[in-house]
C-alpha cells in the first residue's frame, strides 16, 4: 500500500506527525520504506517533506523579522516613554518648588528667603568646613568676610567670581568625583555653593586647606539628579549641567540628603528672587507729586515724560520666565525647530525695544543657550557623523543654522558635509573587472552626488545668493578629486587608447547632466584631464610610430593573399569602416590584394588612432592631435619615397608606385576629411603635407625622384 500525503490533509497530518513530542526519525523512515510500493513514491514523499521545510524556514524568517520589528518599536516606545517620565518628573519638581516657595513667600509676607538660607554652621576657624542649616550666621558683614576667604583660598577664581554685595557662601563640602559612564573615582573636589552658583574646586597637593578652580556653573542652568544606592555605590547625586553632567559622591547618607536639599532649595530662592526682580522693573515708574506752587502746574505737566518703550517690555510673563529651561529641554531632546521658534517668538516680542538691565540679562543667558544649540547643529553636520541619508539628511541642520542667522557656517558645514560624503563614496567602489566598469559606477557615484548636492543646496540657501560662489569653489575641489581617481585608475594604469577615449567620453556624458540645473563644469574637467591625454597620445603615437618602423624594416613589397574569401571580405568591411569606399579597385583574382602588408597595416592603425583621438578631443588638444598625425603620415611618406627612389626592379617599383598612389591619393585625403568632420575646421598642415607628397615621378636610370 502506497503512502499517499495531498497538499491539504495529509500535508496536515505529517506536519503534525514531525511536530509530535514523541516523533523518531529512524521509526518514521522505517516504517515508510515498508509502506512505499517503490522509488517514486519515496521521491515524492521526500518533495513533500522538503516543500514543508522550505514552508517552515519561511514561516520562522517571517516571525523572526515580525519580532524583530516589534522589538525596535517597543524600544523605541520606552525610550519616548523614558523621556517623557523624565520631562514628567522635571515638571513635578518645578511645580513643587513653585508651590512651596509661594507659601514660604506668603507666610514670610514677601521677605526676602535668603537670610534663612544664611542661616549655616559658623565657621570661625575653617570657612569651608560644611554648614548646618542649625546653626546661622545671618549678618551679612560674615557673608562677606566668608566670600572673601573662599576668594583668597581658591587659586584662579578671582577674575571669574568677583565681589558683589548681593554673593554669599550657602554651603560647601568635600565631595568624590566619579566618571559617569564607568562608575571609577576619578579625584577629591569641594563645592562651594553660592547663592547664584556653584564653584568645584580640587585640592592643592601639599598645601592644606588651599584648593584649585575647577568649574563653575550658575545655578540657573544645572539640574540636581538623585543617583538610586546601588552598593557598592551610594550617597551619589549627579548634577546635569547641558551638554555634560558629573557624579559625585557625599561621605554619608545625611550630607547627601543636605546637599540635595539645600541646592534645591537655592536654586528655587534664586528662580523666586529672580522673578521678582523682573516684576519691579516691569511696574510702571510713579508720576512725579504736584507742583505746589499753582503757576507751576502747567510746566510741571510739561515736564512729565511720557513711560518709555523700555517700561512696556514685559519680562513677567511665564514662558519668558521658563524660556532658558525649555531652551535647555529642547536642545536635549533635539528638538531644533523647537528650540529656534522659541528664540524667534522672544525675538519678536522683545523688537527694537531698548534695552534695560534686564533685557541684557536675559539676552545673556539666552545667548549662552544659542551658543550651544550652535554647536550642537554644528556637530549634527561634521563629517565625523553618519553620512548615510543623502544631502536631504542635512536638512534639518542646514535650515536651523540659516535661522539663526548663521548662513555663511551653515555653507561651509553643508559643503565640507557632502566633500566627505563624495569622498567615502570614492573610497568604497571596489576596483574589479575592466576598467570601463569602474568608471561607469564611479562616475554615476560622483555626479549622481554632485547633482543632489546641488539640487539640495539650492533649495536650503534659495535666499542667500552669496553663497553660490563657495559651491561653484565646491564643485571645482570635489572634480579635481573626482579626476584624481579617474586618472590613476585610466591613464596611469596604461590602459589602451580607446579604453581611455570611452572612459572619458562617458566622464563627459555624465557631466553634462549638471546642465538640468544650469551648471556646466565640462571646461573644469577638460582642464584637469589635459595633461593626462596628451600624455596618452603621445604615448600611443610613439607606439605606432615604432611599429610602422619595425614593419618597414622587413618590407618585401609584395602583394598580399589572404588565402580565403572570408578573410578578403574581412579587410574590406575593415577598410570600409576607416573611411576608404573604393578599396575594392585594389583588390585581384582569388584572395590577393595589390598592395602591401605594410601600407595596409598603416591604414587600419592611423585611422583607428584617428578616431580614438576624436573622442578624446577639445580644442586645448587640438596641436597636439595634428602635430601626432603628422609625425605618423611622415614615416609611411618617407619609407615609400625612399623606396621609390632605390628600387631597381620595374615590377616591384611600379608595385610601390601603386601603394603610394593609395597612400596619397585615398588615405590622406579620408584622414584629412575625418579630421575636418571631426574639429570642426579644416587642418591645413595636413593639406600642405598631401601636397608636398605627391605621386614623383622617378627617372628608371637615376635613384633621384624629379616632380
Amino acid at each position: 500500500m502506497a503512502l499517499s500525503l495531498g497538499e491539504g490533509g495529509g500535508g496536515s497530518r505529517l506536519r503534525r506527525q514531525l511536530e509530535s513530542g514523541g516523533f523518531a526519525a529512524a521509526e518514521y523512515v522505517k516504517q515508510l520504506s515498508q509502506q512505499s510500493d517503490g522509488d517514486r513514491d519515496l521521491q515524492e514523499h521526500r518533495q513533500r517533506i522538503q516543500a514543508l521545510s522550505e514552508e517552515t524556514a519561511q514561516s520562522l524568517k517571517r516571525n523572526v523579522y515580525q519580532n524583530y520589528r516589534q522589538f525596535i518599536e517597543t524600544a523605541r516606545e520606552i525610550s519616548y516613554l523614558e523621556s517623557e517620565m523624565y520631562q514628567l518628573s522635571h515638571i513635578l519638581t518645578e511645580q513643587k518648588g513653585i508651590m512651596e516657595a509661594v507659601t514660604q513667600a506668603l507666610l514670610l509676607q514677601g521677605d526676602r528667603d535668603d537670610a534663612a538660607l544664611g542661616a549655616r554652621r559658623a565657621a570661625a576657624a575653617d570657612p569651608f568646613l560644611p554648614l548646618s542649616a542649625k546653626e546661622a550666621v545671618a549678618s551679612e558683614e560674615g557673608r562677606q568676610r566668608t566670600l572673601t576667604t573662599l576668594l583668597e583660598k581658591v587659586e584662579g577664581c578671582g577674575d571669574l567670581l568677583p565681589e558683589s554685595p548681593g554673593k554669599y557662601l550657602v554651603y560647601n563640602g568635600d565631595l568624590l568625583e566619579y566618571d559617569a559612564d564607568h562608575m571609577a573615582q576619578i579625584q577629591r573636589v569641594h563645592a562651594f555653593l553660592m547663592n547664584d552658583c556653584l564653584l568645584v574646586a580640587t585640592a592643592l597637593p601639599n598645601r592644606r586647606g588651599a584648593y584649585r578652580y575647577d568649574a563653575l556653573y550658575p545655578l540657573d542652568g544645572l539640574a540636581v539628579v538623585n543617583v538610586k544606592d546601588n552598593p557598592p555605590m551610594k550617597d551619589m547625586f549627579k548634577l546635569l549641567m547641558f551638554p555634560e553632567s558629573r557624579i559625585f559622591q557625599a561621605e554619608n547618607a545625611k550630607i547627601k540628603k543636605e546637599w540635595l536639599e539645600v541646592l534645591e532649595e537655592t536654586k528655587r530662592s534664586r528662580a523666586l528672587s529672580e522673578k521678582r526682580r523682573l516684576e519691579q522693573e516691569a511696574l510702571p515708574r510713579p508720576a512725579p507729586p504736584e507742583p505746589s506752587n499753582p503757576f507751576e502746574e502747567d510746566d510741571g505737566e510739561e515736564d512729565e515724560e511720557p513711560p518709555t518703550e523700555e517700561e512696556a517690555v514685559d519680562l513677567s510673563l511665564e514662558w519668558i520666565q521658563e524660556l532658558p529651561e525649555d531652551l535647555d529641554v529642547c536642545i536635549a531632546q533635539r528638538d531644533f525647530e523647537g528650540a529656534v521658534d522659541l528664540l524667534d517668538k522672544l525675538n519678536e516680542h522683545l523688537g527694537d525695544k531698548p534695552a534695560s538691565q534686564a533685557v541684557k540679562e536675559l539676552r545673556a543667558r539666552v545667548d549662552e543657550r544659542v551658543r550651544q544649540l550652535t554647536d550642537v547643529l554644528v556637530f549634527e553636520l561634521s563629517p565625523g557623523r553618519s553620512l548615510r541619508g543623502g544631502p536631504r539628511a542635512t536638512r534639518r541642520a542646514v535650515s536651523q543654522l540659516i535661522r539663526l542667522g548663521q548662513s555663511t557656517k551653515a555653507c561651509e558645514l553643508f559643503l565640507r558635509n557632502r566633500a566627505g560624503a563624495v569622498r567615502t563614496a570614492i573610497r568604497q567602489l571596489r576596483i574589479e573587472g575592466a576598467t570601463l566598469l569602474y568608471i561607469h559606477k564611479l562616475c554615476h557615484v560622483f555626479f549622481t552626488s554632485l547633482l543632489e548636492t546641488a539640487r539640495e543646496f539650492e533649495t536650503d540657501f534659495a535666499g542667500n545668493s552669496g553663497c553660490y560662489s563657495a559651491f561653484v569653489v565646491w564643485a571645482r575641489a570635489s572634480m579635481r578629486m573626482f579626476v584624481d581617481a579617474f586618472s590613476k585608475q585610466v591613464f596611469d594604469s596604461k590602459e589602451s587608447l580607446s579604453t581611455a577615449a570611452e572612459c572619458v567620453k562617458v566622464a563627459k556624458e555624465h557631466c553634462k547632466q549638471l546642465s538640468e540645473i544650469g551648471l556646466d563644469l565640462t571646461f573644469i574637467i577638460h582642464a584637469l584631464l589635459v595633461k593626462d591625454i596628451k600624455g596618452a597620445l603621445q604615448s600611443y603615437k610613439d607606439i605606432i610610430i615604432e611599429a610602422t618602423k619595425h614593419r618597414n624594416s622587413e618590407e618585401m613589397w609584395r602583394r598580399m593573399n589572404l588565402m580565403t574569401p572570408e578573410a578578403l571580405g574581412k579587410l574590406r568591411e575593415e577598410m570600409r569602416g576607416c573611411g576608404v569606399g573604393n578599396f575594392d579597385q585594389y583588390t585581384g583574382d582569388d584572395c590577393w590584394v595589390n598592395l602591401s602588408y605594410t601600407v595596409v597595416a598603416f591604414t587600419k592603425q592611423t585611422m583607428a588612432f584617428l578616431e580614438e583621438a576624436l573622442k578624446l578631443y577639445f580644442p586645448e588638444l587640438h596641436m597636439v592631435l595634428l602635430e601626432s598625425l603628422v609625425e605618423i603620415i611622415l614615416v609611411a611618406v618617407q619609407h615609400v619615397d625612399y623606396s621609390l627612389r632605390c628600387e631597381q626592379d620595374p615590377e616591384k617599383k611600379a608595385f610601390i608606385r601603386q601603394n603610394a598612389s593609395f597612400l596619397y591619393e585615398t588615405v590622406l585625403p579620408v584622414v584629412e576629411k575625418r579630421f575636418e568632420e571631426g574639429v570642426g575646421k579644416p587642418a591645413k598642415q595636413l593639406q600642405d603635407l598631401r601636397n608636398a607628397s605627391r605621386l614623383m615621378r622617378v627617372n628608371p636610370e637615376s635613384t633621384t625622384s624629379v616632380v
